[in-house]
């Protein structure tokens, strides 16, 4: 047996969901499944796709490890595309004052909210920051995630967001799940800056996304573009100029108003952007023809108990979906996939099909990665979740229950319920 060879074989569903770039509109339902499926997969990479009987006429079994999928449903791997998995500190008090009517504004500008996560993310150590990630990757790959992107942005400044982004790139040579890394400075205005938040966007531009770049620390540049956070004109100035250093942009986008952020996300050619509760008709549009991916964030919705962002009618509008957790620690304290894939279909009129594609090949392609995860096709990085059901409907149908059985990693089974 050869490291990284596996075969799966007599997959109830092998779900391939089959595609190089992010499926639109109503190519989410497509999700080509193949009955008594199998799929090969050598030194990491999928080699061959198809009915049991073909694969296995094609292939010499003494090669690999075998799994048995008879049974089972098998899916891509969850591509997780929106989250803060490392931060210092923890904000549960802050849920209980939501709870007794506060708003998360209303937190943010008593010193609360991120100034919070701020202020103890500065005073950890590296060590303690990467312990608590590593916790967390752990716990995301058990649900089946093995792509994940981390944002900075607790640290509005520069000794901190290097931190921040260094530790998540020492938790990507040594953890399973892979780690994309975006840079957030522009998540909040520090105290030193409010009233100056120019001058903030200005230190960004020239003393921390120089290192950044130069580091290669983050693929992607974030801001948080939003009322009494950061103006349309404020982010474009920062995303552009991040773009010039080989950064590709992504927004926060119209979460609490109607900003514009799709719209500046269109003109910029964004990535994605993501959140877009209130996203305009137009800019959803706008977004649609520039090909920008919509990647909605419902478990932030439910915690904040705020209005979901329009899926079906992003859908109906030719955008391309995504959905990802926002796993952080004040809106969204939560990294689960089967509370997010309940609320996608039950609240947000997702279908089953829609959603599975929206956790995989768009989750990949809000990363750039289509071209390599987010599919079972020939040529892709062996990624893979068994189901301990028949079918990727048993998702939704048990709702809020972690069902995923195995979870392969680059052609490795590296959890196994």
């Amino acid at each position: 047996m050869i490291d990284q060879n596996i075969l799966i074989i007599h997959a109830n569903e092998l779900v391939t969901v089959s595609g190089f770039q992010a499926k639109k509109g109503k190519e989410m339902s497509e999700l080509h499944i193949i009955e008594d499926g199998a799929v090969a997969i050598e030194k990491g990479i999928i080699t061959r796709v198809g009915k049991t009987e073909e694969v296995l006429s094609e292939v010499d079994t003494s090669l690999y490890q075998i799994i048995d999928a008879t049974g089972k449903a098998v899916l891509p791997g969850f591509v997780d595309s929106h989250t803060h998995l490392v931060f210092g500190g923890f904000r549960a008090e802050e849920f209980s004052l939501r709870l007794k009517g506060e708003s998360y504004m209303e937190i943010m500008k008593r010193g609360g909210g991120i100034a919070s996560t701020v202020k103890a993310t500065r005073e950890a150590t590296n060590e303690q920051l990467y312990r608590e990630g590593l916790r967390r990757l752990d716990s995301m790959l058990s649900f089946g995630v093995t792509t994940v992107e981390g944002k900075s942005g607790y640290g509005l400044d520069r000794v901190t967001e290097l931190k921040q982004l260094e530790v998540m790139k020492e938790l990507n040579k040594n953890h399973s799940v892979d780690i994309v890394g975006t840079f957030l400075g522009a998540h909040a205005v520090p105290s030193e800056y409010k009233g100056k938040e120019d001058a903030f966007i200005d230190f960004l531009i020239n003393d921390v996304l120089p290192e950044v770049a130069d580091q290669k620390l983050a693929e992607f540049c974030d801001v948080f573009c939003e009322q009494n956070v950061f103006s349309v004109e404020q982010s474009r100035r920062l995303l552009t100029e991040a773009k010039k250093v080989g950064i590709k942009a992504k927004l926060h986008a119209d979460e609490i108003v109607q900003l514009g952020g799709a719209e500046l996300a269109a003109e910029l050619g964004a990535i994605s952007a993501d959140h877009l509760l209130h996203a305009s008709d137009q800019g959803i549009k706008a977004m649609a023809e520039a090909g920008v991916v919509a990647t909605l964030l419902p478990l932030t919705a439910f915690s904040l108990k705020e209005p979901y962002a329009r899926a079906r009618y992003m859908i109906d509008q030719n955008c391309a979906i995504a959905l990802a957790t926002d796993l952080n620690p004040g809106s969204c304290f939560s990294n689960s996939i089967p509370l997010l894939f309940a609320l996608a279909t039950l609240y947000m009129k997702m279908t089953p099909e829609e959603a599975v594609t929206a956790l995989t090949l768009n989750g990949a392609a809000s990363l750039s990665r289509a071209d390599t995860i987010g599919s079972i096709d020939v040529g892709k990085k062996g990624d893979l979740i068994i189901l301990e059901y028949p079918s990727y409907q048993f998702i939704p149908y048990h709702f809020g229950v972690n069902i995923v059985e195995k979870v392969i990693k680059d052609g490795r089974l590296v959890f196994e319920r």
